[in-house]
């Protein structure tokens, strides 16, 4: 396997080894590359088709909803039904609709069943009074590797699952996407590749690309001057790449609607162009052409923490998993440099990271010892603003509470926000804590007593660290 797969509630969202949860970062360029690039649009800029609030009243993005394994099922007539699993289908009929409910586009309707990790998708999808009309749908185990039948198209013109490829706000976040993107292009050829299953074209030049190409970032694309979110987004093209769906705008890349997307933020990826990528062959990877499931050859690499704030002067510890390899030494570098630099930080061999004394964005490289072309990065970003937690060590009896303090420096903004062991507000396993920074311990000793608290700025993402154990 090469990671943890990425999760909708408890469930993978495929497998780790899946095609769609597979990196191509080492991957051989196509053949056919340069051809397709040009016919896509090399000077087009990367478009996010995804964002917060409303776009003609309607929210930006491809919408889902999470549901129970208690959710009604609803018979389903199809306008394609020849290549329509026939359901019943676990969605909601007030299930948000791609375009808002009045849409005369696509009107995607995408439902996961977290309780059963089952997928359901609808295209051209109308509620009726107890069922669904929709063009085409597809029904997707979200545990196995099994594919559309041949020539099958799903709710995608491509034949794929839509929701594993989509931009989604918790994964950037968390400061990673680990899966490929969904994208459009204007025009695809009458043709299709692993692991797409359908084409929706009548243009038979192979110079024209294929539903499924995969395309990624090239490596050498400096993604520094982006702010921290774009980078995550940017990172994952480099390493995952993102696969053509369906046609549509040129480099239209699909997400999902989210509150917390910031509009401005998104619309730099437009600074990002065609010409920046390239489309890799993914052939080598296939097990079976019939299965999503993908050959892990090459040595796969992955950091923690993927992306970080620190203050300036501070150190920050980073730590590299490699798979596929009995040789998982590393070489760490700094915006390029082997061990880095004073101005922008330097890193030792054990991956211990010290900042620079004047704020900086950076980017920390691991790269395998057995193959140089494996790497992995982590983005870092250097202030002047630091977070002291106060009491700094503290026995807590069960059942009390505890008042922490935060003093933030470097930022007129003093807010932070509190967690107990990585959870936003604690919870009742561990003890909760308010806004205020009020920690109110739990009733029942926990198997782990001992724990963490922590405020994090809301300017920077610079976290402080407090630890406290139950009693």
């Amino acid at each position: 396997m090469a990671q943890v797969p990425p999760t909708a509630g408890t469930c993978p969202v495929f497998p780790a080894d899946h095609i769609w949860n597979t990196p191509v970062d080492n991957l051989p360029v196509h053949s056919l590359s340069a051809s397709w690039i040009a016919n896509i649009g090399p000077a087009t800029g990367l478009h996010p088709d995804f964002g917060s609030g409303l776009y003609a009243g309607a929210p930006i993005g491809l919408p889902y909803v999470y549901v129970p394994g208690t959710q009604t099922k609803y018979p389903a007539t199809f306008t394609y039904a020849d290549e329509s699993d026939p359901g019943p289908y676990a969605v909601p009929l007030n299930a948000p609709i791609e375009g808002g409910p009045s849409s005369t586009g696509d009107r995607h309707a995408l439902s996961i069943d977290t309780t059963n990790c089952i997928l359901y998708e609808l295209y051209a999808a109308y509620p009726q009074t107890a069922s669904w009309l929709a063009g085409s749908g597809a029904i997707f185990d979200l545990r196995n590797y099994i594919l559309r039948p041949a020539g099958w198209t799903s709710a995608d013109a491509a034949g794929l699952a839509v929701y594993p490829g989509l931009a989604r706000y918790p994964e950037v976040a968390a400061g990673e996407i680990r899966h490929a993107l969904r994208f459009t292009v204007s025009q695809t050829q009458k043709a299709y590749l692993w692991p797409a299953r359908h084409y929706a074209s009548d243009i038979t030049d192979p110079n024209y690309p294929p539903m499924g190409a995969r395309f990624r970032l090239h490596a050498n694309f400096d993604i520094t001057p982006y702010p921290a979110d774009v980078q995550v987004i940017l990172r994952c093209l480099k390493r995952y790449g993102m696969i053509i769906a369906d046609n549509g705008s040129s480099w239209y890349v699909s997400g999902a609607p989210d509150s917390r997307w910031n509009n401005d933020t998104l619309h730099q990826l437009g600074g990002v162009h065609g010409s920046d990528f390239e489309a890799v062959d993914a052939s080598s990877l296939i097990v079976n052409p019939n299965s999503g499931q993908a050959r892990q050859t090459a040595i796969l690499i992955t950091t923690a923490p993927a992306s970080v704030a620190v203050t300036v002067g501070a150190s920050q510890q980073f730590t590299s998993h490699v798979t596929n390899t009995a040789n998982t030494a590393v070489t760490w570098s700094v915006n390029g440099v082997t061990g880095g630099t004073p101005a922008t930080g330097t890193i030792n061999a054990t991956g211990l990271y010290q900042a620079p004394t004047t704020p900086a964005n950076v980017t920390v490289e691991a790269t395998s010892a057995a193959q140089a072309t494996a790497r992995a990065l982590s983005h870092v970003s250097v202030s002047n603003v630091a977070v002291t937690v106060t009491p700094a060590r503290v026995l807590v009896p069960l059942s009390t509470t505890v008042q922490f303090t935060a003093a933030v420096t470097g930022t007129s903004n003093t807010s932070v926000i509190w967690r107990v062991n990585g959870v936003i507000g604690g919870d009742a396993t561990y003890g909760t804590i308010t806004t205020g920074g009020l920690y109110a311990a739990p009733t029942v000793l926990p198997a782990a007593p001992l724990l963490t608290i922590s405020a994090t700025s809301v300017a920077s993402s610079v976290t402080g660290k407090a630890y406290a154990k139950l009693q």
